[in-house]
């Protein structure tokens, strides 16, 4: 397998500034030897996370971004509050720095105060947390990333970086009974709502990587905030507005895997003054999807938050329309998380026309799929996940929307596995390349769990191996389940937590008025179209 077939290289990343690119003697823009694995749901998450931060020690290194943060939230029971978990570490001598999302006004429902709160709680402690809002007007600081560091015990060295935040709401596990420390959400999904989530934990040389990115955040010059009553509360409150200097960076970790690991991100083309690291901005999220896409010819596994924009599907429209072999599933959340009179048509218009524009393209190859619990309560999908032709995996902190792709700051990590998957040496791509082991493993892991299949015996074949078998397990597990709800509920539930999407029709009158809204507030770019589509692919 050649990588750089399935990854960019560093000139067609575009974004020369920054220090990624130049870190390795041979200029690759990934590294080679490490261990990657999915962590499937908060809890399995939170759970690995609690340990491995109470066995840090003094002169060790937490790094962390995220776009919200509950000081409150409890990683593993009574007594695990992520603030206290983190000032506790701070209090023993282990070096901890956090950037987190100065978000807008939680009249709003963004999470300004539950930030400010968690900072304050660190930096009680000795370590310190920063407000992040050096943002495009309207965008966000949306990376959700977790580096430990071991100057004496490098083997323990780890990163976590997905689509989990330390927040409420996301401590839920394949049960989906949901976070007892639950959040305000749409109706449908009821008090504790049901969440399903995909985080990584990686380690190897390419957590230097994710360091190093980490990095160039914490050492931006630029003020936190360019808003000057922002900036005239800072000081009545006294905040921390200048980043401490951080110890050295360790060198890499050593190799311990097989996995090549390429981190991929978002950055915007702010406004004024850009990012020393990113100039211009940075769209190799994009840039990656566009390449992989490019080389899909079997089958694509999503999931994903949104699904939104015919623009930023069309790629993959584009390759369904070019291979008649290739097939689609996604996914997505079954109702959207706000369910208001306005801003659930505003949720939904993007996402129709996204879908109209693929099966436009791939007609019965697309499927769409939401989630429900057994006990028939939705399944709100926050994983931002794809396989492409069980070769190249992605997993990080951006959606398939326009917002990730060139106007958020987003952070992800694709992983090829140079081992091929010894069930399968064929080539379902077509293109000689073969299913790699963490790809297919990662599309099998999710599809069981949504299909309530139990892994076969070690030896045993899988037919969910087969691309076209799993499309079509999907949609007969699907099918079943609607048809049992149809039928009144009558008789034993079907196996499998599968629904098959079917959006809410929108009259005329609320796609007219909320297609404009939706380009407006939705995607906040600014820009015409075509301009803004340039300017990010």
């Amino acid at each position: 397998m050649k990588r750089s077939d399935w990854l960019l290289t560093a000139e067609e990343r575009g974004n020369p500034a920054t220090c990624l690119d130049r870190r390795r003697p041979d200029g690759a823009a990934w590294s080679h030897g490490n261990h990657v694995r999915p962590l499937v749901h908060g809890r399995t998450y939170f759970a690995e996370l609690l340990a491995a931060i109470r066995a840090q020690g003094p002169g060790d290194l937490l790094l962390f971004t995220d776009w919200r943060g509950d000081p409150d939230e409890r990683l593993d029971g009574e007594g695990t509050e992520i603030g206290a978990v983190l000032a506790a570490a701070a209090e023993r001598g282990v070096i901890v720095k956090g950037l987190i999302w100065r978000s807008h006004l939680d009249g709003l429902q963004f999470s300004q105060t539950e930030n400010r709160h968690l900072g304050e709680e660190i930096a009680a402690a000795g370590g310190e947390c920063l407000l992040d809002m050096r943002v495009r007007p309207g965008g966000s600081h949306h990376q959700k990333l977790v580096v430990l560091r071991h100057p004496a015990r490098p083997a323990a060295d780890v990163a976590y970086v997905g689509g989990i935040d330390l927040c409420h709401g996301r401590n839920d596990d394949a049960s989906h009974h949901g976070d007892p420390q639950a959040i305000p959400f749409a109706e449908a999904y009821g008090d504790r709502p049901p969440w399903h989530d995909v985080q990584l934990a990686v380690r190897g040389p390419a957590v230097g990587d994710l360091e190093a990115g980490f990095r160039e955040r914490w050492e931006d010059p630029s003020p936190l905030s360019r808003s000057p009553l922002t900036r005239m509360r800072e000081i009545a409150h006294r905040e921390d507005t200048e980043a401490d200097p951080l110890p050295a960076q360790l060198p890499d970790p050593e190799p311990c895997g097989n996995h090549t690991v390429q981190v991929l991100r978002t950055y915007p083309n702010r406004l004024f003054r850009g990012y020393p690291f990113a100039p211009d901005g940075e769209r190799s999220i994009a840039r990656g999807y566009l390449r992989a896409v490019g080389r899909a010819r079997s089958l694509i596994y999503l999931e994903d938050q949104y699904l939104w924009s015919p623009s930023v599907v069309e790629s993959f429209a584009r390759a369904l329309a070019a291979h008649p072999g290739l097939h689609l599933v996604a996914v997505i959340p079954t109702v959207p998380e706000q369910d208001g009179r306005l801003t659930l048509p505003m949720n939904l218009v993007g996402r129709i026309a996204a879908l109209d524009r693929l099966r436009k393209a791939g007609g019965d190859r697309v499927a769409v799929y939401g989630l429900e619990n057994h006990a028939g309560t939705p399944v709100y999908v926050h994983a931002k996940a794809c396989v492409i032709d069980d070769v190249w995996a992605a997993v990080g902190s951006d959606n398939i929307n326009l917002r990730s792709w060139s106007h958020d700051s987003e952070l992800g990590c694709v992983v090829l596995d140079e081992d091929a998957d010894p069930r399968a040496p064929h080539d379902p791509a077509g293109l000689g390349d073969g299913a790699r082991v963490f790809a297919r493993e990662l599309r099998l892991r999710l599809a069981r769990e949504h299909l309530d299949e139990a892994e076969p015996a070690p030896g045993a074949p899988d037919p969910l191996c087969d691309p076209l078998h799993a499309f079509d397990a999907f949609a007969a597990a699907a099918s079943a389940l609607d048809a049992w709800h149809d039928g009144g509920r009558q008789g034993p539930r079907p196996p499998g937590r599968l629904r098959a999407y079917r959006p809410p029709d929108l009259s005329p009158l609320a796609k007219r008025v909320s297609m404009p809204l939706y380009r407006l507030l939705v995607d906040p770019d600014g820009r015409p179209m075509r301009l803004r589509l340039r300017k990010a692919f």
